[in-house]
């Protein structure tokens, strides 16, 4: 395993994130347990969750299966870059969501709890929040890092102007401020293109890309549904939408021998803004597989087809579309 420096920190990390949504809604603890295990096992360091996971409104069913987890001790939790998010409605109560200084403190202690452990590595906004100013979501920052609860800061969906006056922000407080921006990023969706991977790499921010088998649309779904498996109602509506698309992809996968879920994680890491894509593995099985990836090198050809098949916004502002 060749890990990484997450942006401009000194912090490695393992080139795939382990991502742990569908711990609880898909995935019951002792499967979890087994996953992470098996996770530490082949190297992988780098776990993300966040506060909302679970999907059961304040019950963070997620993070208190990796508390459960972390309990059993031999290591587990010092061996684990552990990042969560804060932004998501935890309660009715109206200061129970988004950046106040009030619900990130308090968030904070939650996950603490949930999570049984002292301090979290990497927490991250989940989103933007318009209504909070950054000098009341830094200094609250500020207070976590000092207080040692938290190490470092990284932000989620956020946009490219986002991330310039967040890091503004923080350098008038001679604070250092984001390390990472998580987002959207895949083949079939490459709008972070155009500005947020400029931006990322102008601030030195590691990107963090989530969903990057666009929600099982190019890990050899097709392959997968003729085998008898079942997709989801949304899968099959993208499928409809992209099936020439999806079958020339699947087809160029078969041709140079691989699995489309290995290039799709392979064209990923091609990027030199790319920190660590985050997989979610149902199975013990589907974290194997995914391994693949870090040994798989992508020849010029190939990249090309691939951007054939899935081209992007044209590359970065303003150039994609001024003169």
């Amino acid at each position: 395993m060749e890990y990484r420096h997450l942006g401009r920190s000194g912090l490695l990390v393992s080139p795939l994130c382990l991502g742990t949504m569908n711990f609880g809604p898909h995935t019951d603890q002792e499967d979890s347990f087994q996953i992470m295990d098996r996770a530490l096992d082949l190297g992988i360091n780098f776990f993300d969750t966040a506060n909302v996971y679970g999907w059961k409104l304040g019950e963070g069913i997620t993070e208190n299966i990796l508390g459960r987890w972390f309990s059993q001790g031999s290591g587990r939790r010092e061996k684990v870059v552990l990042a969560t998010k804060v932004f998501g409605k935890m309660s009715d109560w109206p200061n129970d969501n988004h950046l106040s200084a009030y619900h990130i403190r308090r968030a904070c202690e939650d996950s603490l709890k949930r999570l049984q452990t002292d301090h979290i590595d990497l927490y991250q906004m989940h989103h933007i929040d318009l209504a909070t100013p950054w000098e009341e979501i830094w200094q609250a920052m500020e207070i976590l890092v000092q207080q040692g609860k938290v190490l470092y800061v990284g932000s989620s969906n956020f946009a490219a102007w986002q991330l310039a006056q967040a890091q503004g922000e923080a350098r008038l407080r001679d604070f250092m401020g984001l390390i990472c921006e998580q987002s959207l990023y895949n083949l079939s969706t490459r709008t972070v293109e155009l500005e947020v991977i400029p931006a990322c790499r102008q601030y030195g921010l590691g990107l963090i890309p989530w969903s990057p088998l666009a929600g099982g649309l190019l890990g050899g779904v097709l392959a997968k549904i003729d085998r008898g498996r079942r997709a989801s109602a949304n899968i099959k509506n993208r499928i409809e939408k992209n099936y020439i698309q999806v079958e020339q992809y699947e087809n160029l996968c078969a041709t140079i021998g691989e699995n489309p879920a290995d290039v799709a994680l392979a064209w990923l890491l091609k990027n030199p803004v790319v920190t660590s894509p985050i997989i979610g593995p149902r199975t013990i099985d589907q974290l194997n597989t995914s391994m693949r990836s870090l040994d798989l090198i992508l020849d010029e050809p190939t990249m090309k087809a691939l951007d054939d098949l899935w081209p992007g916004p044209g590359g970065e502002a303003p150039m994609a579309y001024a003169w």
